[in-house]
């Protein structure tokens, strides 16, 4: 390898580096950090974003999706657009042979190294998502993408934290006990499904050369963040809306009378699967709700299910992943939603 591309390869992975301890660190790492104490003290992380204080979402209405969608829009902008920052710079700044090397492969030891990547992280699941389509892009294995995308969520160890304070740690340790199988078993999974899979465009190799020089890298960067912008912001916007209209379907009256029937615990398995939160959003929507007399079935139900997937980041990764997998996924997350809810009725949680 000559100097000259050395040097540049360097220069790359210096900015793609400073960019990820900088960005997570304000973004995440610091304000978690804060929070934490918070619930520590007062064992509360703020009021539900899917309802406040109310025993029910407002009536589906343009207000309430707008209200939702700026609510939404409001925690998690800064997240985002470092996602999509880190998404775009992953195509821009690393080798493909590095992402190739380390997490291209169909073993379980890629799908370990994507899950543990994702763990610093914290991102919720929809401002990951732009990272795993960079990851696909230079040829990150189904099985290591899938890992690194639901470790954002379930691994993070700040909303582990907060759910201990907050909920109790019997919550934090059922939340481990399957959030842990869950990461990695469908990462495993996903690489089995993806032998019967045929080639996808979006991993095909890059013929690309690569940039040397600071003008060069620059724009192309732009050029992918503003294309991958253009690409996922759009639909994914118009599905937090219709979400945020259609809350009070999906979470009915909140009260005594959602106990522990298995009809409960599968509707909001499916439910919490399809919404979208902000990260540790989940935290605080359980709180409501158990306070509210919801029953620890279907509470933890929503523990499991809220975090990790939802309509708008199935739908922004489905250029990236097989709608099949993506599918498989959203089902098994469901599957492990109800395991949660049936082990926390036997286990008497509330």
């Amino acid at each position: 390898m000559n100097v000259a591309l050395q040097k540049a390869r360097t220069m790359r992975w210096s900015v793609l580096l400073l960019l990820a301890v900088a960005g997570l660190f304000y973004v995440k790492w610091y304000p978690y950090y804060g929070r934490a104490f918070m619930a520590a003290d007062q064992h509360s992380i703020g009021h539900s974003i899917l309802m406040g204080d109310q025993a029910s979402a407002p009536a589906p209405s343009w207000n309430a999706a707008l209200d939702y969608a700026l609510a939404y829009g409001k925690a998690i902008w800064k997240a985002m657009v470092l996602g999509l920052l880190l998404g775009s710079g992953v195509q821009a700044l690393l080798p493909v042979n590095w992402v190739r090397r380390t997490l291209g492969k169909r073993g379980f030891r890629s799908t370990l190294a994507g899950g543990l990547l994702g763990v610093p992280g914290m991102m919720c699941t929809c401002c990951a998502a732009p990272v795993v389509v960079g990851l696909r892009k230079h040829q990150a294995s189904p099985g290591a993408s899938i890992a690194f995308w639901l470790g954002n969520t379930m691994l993070n160890p700040a909303t582990l934290v907060f759910t201990g304070f907050v909920l109790g740690w019997h919550w934090t340790a059922l939340r481990m006990v399957l959030g842990v199988p869950m990461v990695f078993g469908l990462g495993y999974l996903a690489n089995r499904m993806s032998g019967l899979e045929p080639s996808s465009a979006a991993v095909a190799p890059i013929a690309e050369a690569e940039p040397q020089s600071l003008v060069e890298v620059g724009r192309r960067w732009a050029r992918i963040f503003t294309g991958m912008t253009l690409r996922l912001i759009p639909e994914y916007l118009v599905i937090v809306l219709l979400l945020g209209a259609a809350r009070a379907w999906m979470f009915p009256h909140i009260g005594p009378d959602i106990g522990e029937h298995w009809f409960w615990i599968a509707a909001f398995a499916v439910a919490g699967m399809l919404f979208v939160i902000p990260t540790a959003g989940e935290v605080p929507i359980v709180q409501a709700m158990l306070a509210l007399g919801m029953g620890g079935g279907p509470a933890a139900a929503l523990l499991m299910t809220l975090p990790p997937v939802s309509l708008p980041s199935l739908a922004m990764l489905g250029r990236s992943l097989p709608v099949r997998l993506l599918a498989t996924v959203a089902v098994a997350v469901v599957g492990f939603g109800i395991l949660a809810g049936v082990l926390a009725v036997m286990l008497g949680m509330h």
